[in-house]
């Protein structure tokens, strides 16, 4: 590959690194907004997360595209190509996420709806939450940078949000015990401290994937101890 035609790979793979950015970006946002329905019990915050769901997911078949086009024409070997691989899982993992932020605004709309008491714990969930959007612009650092020392970390971290989701079960447990009239109510809560779980996954997973890229190794489904042997 002459000069000209690696100079306009790099900017090529550039691009596409820059828009799986974008994405994150967007995936983030609608989290948070998600996040802030549930804990302003906003119908109107939650339509406008439903909304964005359009653009992540145009966003997405755009990246896979020109993540296509790049392989078809250029036909790349080793990092190049795991950077490519890793792109299209991370792009397929943020517009999961992005799904999940729905999934939130969706459960917020449907309490509103129901009239379910208020009385819930639903203001804890913002820990869980504020845990798993700081993992995934973690993430998305990680990426940028590839940084597998801040992948890892992520890795580590993924275990608190794991934590809090199951001492938030314990507690709507406890509610539905001493009052059955909060179950449905409570079981809604519970799809959405559900849905922070698997955003805090797929952070979990892109951390994963750029350790791929940089270290070569398929790290998922590896205890922590062998992935930071693989790491150093």
């Amino acid at each position: 590959m002459d000069k000209h035609i690696s100079s306009q790979f790099d900017n090529e793979l550039t691009g596409v690194s820059t828009r799986v950015l974008e994405l994150g970006g967007l995936v983030e946002s609608q989290t948070r907004h998600a996040v802030y329905a549930l804990a302003q019990f906003s119908s109107e915050v939650a339509d406008q997360v439903i909304a964005s769901e359009k653009q992540v997911n145009q966003l997405e078949v755009e990246i896979d595209r020109e993540l296509a086009s790049i392989i078809a024409r250029r036909q790349p070997t080793a990092r190049d190509l795991r950077l490519l691989m890793a792109i299209s899982k991370i792009t397929g993992n943020l517009e999961r996420a992005g799904d999940e932020a729905e999934r939130i605004a969706r459960m917020v709309k449907q309490i509103l709806e129901q009239g379910t008491p208020r009385n819930l714990p639903s203001s804890e969930l913002r820990i869980a939450a504020d845990l798993a959007t700081g993992l995934l612009r973690k993430a998305l650092d990680a990426f940028a940078r590839l940084d597998v020392n801040m992948a890892v970390t992520i890795l580590k971290e993924d275990d608190l949000i794991d934590a809090e989701f199951n001492g938030f079960v314990r507690k709507l447990i406890t509610y539905m015990m001493e009052d059955p009239r909060t179950i449905s109510a409570s079981l809604d809560l519970l799809f959405v401290a559900k849905a922070i779980e698997r955003i805090g996954d797929h952070a979990k997973n892109i951390a994963e994937f750029v350790i791929y890229v940089v270290k070569g190794a398929d790290v998922r489904h590896t205890a922590l101890t062998e992935i930071e042997k693989a790491v150093q």
